[in-house]
């Protein structure tokens, strides 16, 4: 089956999702009003520096300080014991070590209060965490990462094939540039001129931030990545992808543009997608978000996972449920737990789960059982684009693994606390259900009549936000429905709850809540 990116691009956001052998395997939803901030660079001034933490916050003009941790100062000296991996949002960090040992500076020697210095986002604020920042500035280009302010060179471990590594690191070291690079994934098979065109581009940027950097004279922005289209074709777009359909004009004019200035090769993969039916309905994606923002995750065989998610833990545990086997109670937990594997892989990337992963898998009493769970939840790790590590597995089943956080996950990016559980659960935000009446407000227009208006029923709350923070995208709506749309508040509605009604239909009697 083909390998496609899909980008659906509306007014108040835009959803980038990888499609693989017909699976939904990577999502990315940006919305305009909270951006990812992982990648942008800015001048910051340090606030406070905590000798007791080995960290320091520091002011970059964000509603919260950012936190520097002291792994993350950029000493005088040169560092060579970095990992030879990529970086970018989807890639591992430069430098994940600690730095607190005795034999390396602490805090108060690199950093004093009032001081300015440049840094770059690591980490989006997550919880009531502000942004991770770093002062070891990578710069992401198509096939390699320049790192202006450190002397590594390397070239990224998903490039197996050694006799490739080692020509690209020959590549780099005739290239010569200053400063550190790693080459990307991307990378691989990559000419000497394009690897020389892609730093040369990188050197000039790194030229433009620290021009930016002087110039501006409080805490504020000297850099920002590009939009989540463009970043995701630079880290996802290779000969791997059979087709990138975009179902927005102006941003499929964007998106060759860039194509056309850095990766020229690829243009004739790109289609503007034109049919009357949303292009995530085609292929049934915002199910599988839905399916994704559950907590009980059903197998094919009748078995199930729970995903629950804290602030820095994830906990999912399986169960057989309804799979009661054929041959033996070993059998059959041996094959609901191999099925869960795949599942829970999957979950993890599209949820976008980071920190501290527990899985509770169902207890087994054979050794050689445990290896082969282990084993294959290893290997569907190997998909994932964010670093993962794994640890044996307990007598009790229990598996402990940790996975790169970035970004927020699925749930903390389409949810917020429920106030009608007191924080014990979630509800979607007012803009997510104000979305969702977008899309399908799309659907219902296709059966719609001459003459006809969209009446939708909904909560107080939900209307006033539309037209408050939504009225581009209504009217954008409108526009492309080519019919009005009129709102009728519902007291007793739930507010994930709504019904579109064509005018002159019955008016809904049912008050019962949707299913998230």
């Amino acid at each position: 089956m083909p390998t496609e990116i899909l980008i659906n691009v509306r007014p108040s956001e835009t959803r980038v999702a990888y499609i693989e052998n017909g699976d939904l395997n990577d999502l990315k939803i940006e919305r305009r009003t909270s951006p990812t901030l992982v990648g942008s660079v800015y001048r910051g001034k340090v606030m406070r520096v905590l000798p007791g933490m080995q960290a320091a916050f520091v002011d970059i003009g964000l509603d919260r300080a950012a936190f520097l941790y002291v792994g993350d100062v950029r000493p005088d000296l040169d560092v060579a014991d970095l990992d030879e991996t990529e970086s970018g949002e989807d890639g591992d960090s430069i430098n994940d070590k600690d730095s607190d040992s005795d034999n390396k500076p602490r805090i108060q020697e690199l950093l004093n209060e009032g001081q300015w210095i440049l840094v770059q986002v690591a980490k989006d604020p997550l919880g009531t965490k502000g942004a991770r920042i770093t002062t070891h500035i990578s710069l992401p280009g198509r096939h390699a990462v320049y790192l202006p302010t450190l002397n590594h060179r390397g070239v990224s471990r998903r490039i197996a094939d050694e006799p490739e590594r080692e020509r690209l690191r020959d590549l780099v070291q005739s290239i010569n540039p200053p400063g550190g690079v790693i080459v990307r994934t991307a990378g691989e098979g990559a000419s000497e001129a394009s690897l020389r065109s892609d730093l040369e581009y990188l050197q000039r940027l790194w030229s433009d931030v620290q021009k930016a950097y002087e110039k501006l004279k409080k805490p504020g922005l000297v850099h920002a990545e590009p939009d989540v289209e463009l970043r995701a074709l630079r880290d996802l777009l290779n000969e791997d992808v059979d087709r990138v359909v975009i179902d927005d004009e102006e941003t499929y004019k964007k998106i060759l543009a860039f194509l056309g200035q850095f990766m020229p090769k690829f243009r004739n993969k790109v289609s503007l997608y034109r049919d009357a039916r949303p292009l995530f309905d085609q292929y049934e994606i915002d199910l599988e978000i839905s399916r994704s923002l559950e907590r009980k995750i059903w197998l094919k065989s009748g078995g199930y996972i729970v995903i629950d998610e804290a602030e820095a833990l994830v906990v999912i545990d399986v169960n057989t449920g309804r799979y009661v086997g054929k041959r033996d109670l070993e059998d059959t937990i041996l094959k609901t737990n191999l099925e869960a594997v795949r599942e829970i892989a999957h979950q993890l990337r599209i949820r976008n789960c980071g920190g501290i992963i527990i899985i509770d898998f169902i207890d087994m009493e054979k050794d050689a059982h445990r290896e082969k769970v282990l084993e294959a939840l290893r290997e569907e790790l190997t998909r994932d684009r964010a670093r993962t590590t794994v640890v044996s597995m307990s007598n009790l089943g229990l598996v402990e693994m940790t996975r790169k956080r970035i970004r927020p996950s699925l749930v903390k990016t389409l949810c917020e606390p429920c106030n009608y559980c007191d924080g014990r659960g979630y509800v979607k935000t007012k803009g997510t259900i104000a979305r969702e009446i977008f899309r399908d407000l799309e659907r219902e227009a296709l059966a719609l009549q001459e003459g006809q208006v969209l009446v939708v029923h909904c909560h107080s709350e939900i209307a006033d936000s539309i037209y408050a923070d939504e009225t581009e995208a209504l009217e954008d709506v409108e526009r492309r429905l080519g019919a009005g749309v009129v709102f009728k508040l519902e007291p007793s509605f739930h507010r994930e709850q709504y019904e579109i009604i064509p005018s002159g239909t019955r008016a809904p009697k049912s008050m019962k809540k949707q299913d998230n």
